[in-house]
């Protein structure tokens, strides 16, 4: 029996994911028309609610605590350290989509920021004005005009569209920070990385809590804009750029 123990020990979050799943399934036995854009909108909203729990129960509470005792210029260096691994990746992603000027910028931020803004923990590259163009393999795929797909909430990492999970594999893969030999500090990275993100949001917490009416929708529609306004890398679709 030794070894079921630690599946016995996943009941608590079994259950609460299935209770979470059925209050989305009674919810949608109303009928009202498909999203095209979230067509598993019941599913997503279980997993929606089970997020919210887990958030409120471990991540936010952490989140403030990390705001409290760190002061700003760690926490600056911190953000700046995973954004530069961002940039890293970056660089094949906007060269497989033919883009010349963000790949070279993408470069040039990693370049200064590793060696001059010490490993990324200073961000020298945005002081010398040299943009930053995110690019996941998603996006990369979405510039060649593969379709996003569905809106989807996966369970611990939240929104996302449905290419985003599917290629997830390859962007875990390009970060370098889960290239660590050493488990303890790989996790400690992973963690330092969610509490990161997850501070990143706390101010829009209280925006979404004041002006929706339904935060799901809310974070929904916000969050596909913003995969729009990368896709186009911040630029609006009239205007000429290095784009496939």
């Amino acid at each position: 029996m030794r070894h079921l123990r630690p599946l016995l020990g996943l009941r608590p979050l079994a259950c609460t994911i299935a209770l979470a799943l059925a209050g989305a399934g009674v919810g949608a036995q109303t009928a009202k028309p498909v999203n095209l854009a979230d067509p598993f909108e019941p599913f997503n909203r279980g997993i929606y609610g089970f997020n919210e729990l887990l958030d409120h129960a471990v991540m936010r509470p952490v989140a403030i605590a990390y705001t409290e005792f760190l002061p700003r210029w760690v926490r600056n260096g911190v953000t700046h350290f995973f954004g530069n691994l961002a940039d890293v990746w970056a660089i094949p992603n906007n060269a497989l989509s033919l883009r010349p000027r963000a790949t070279v910028d993408s470069i040039k931020r990693v370049a200064v920021n590793s060696t001059v803004g010490l490993l990324g923990l200073v961000d020298v590259a945005s002081t010398m004005d040299i943009d930053k163009h995110p690019a996941d393999f998603g996006l990369m795929l979405n510039r060649w005009g593969v379709p996003s797909g569905p809106f989807v909430v996966a369970p611990l990492l939240g929104p996302r569209t449905l290419i985003e999970v599917v290629v997830y594999p390859l962007d875990w893969k390009g970060n370098l920070a889960n290239h660590v030999d050493d488990l303890v500090w790989r996790d400690l990275l992973m963690a330092l990385s969610f509490t990161d993100t997850r501070v990143s949001y706390l101010q829009a917490d209280d925006v979404v809590n004041a002006v929706a009416l339904d935060p799901y929708s809310f974070t929904r529609d916000s969050y596909l804009q913003r995969r729009i306004y990368l896709q186009n890398d911040g630029l609006s679709p009239d205007t000429p750029d290095d784009r496939p």
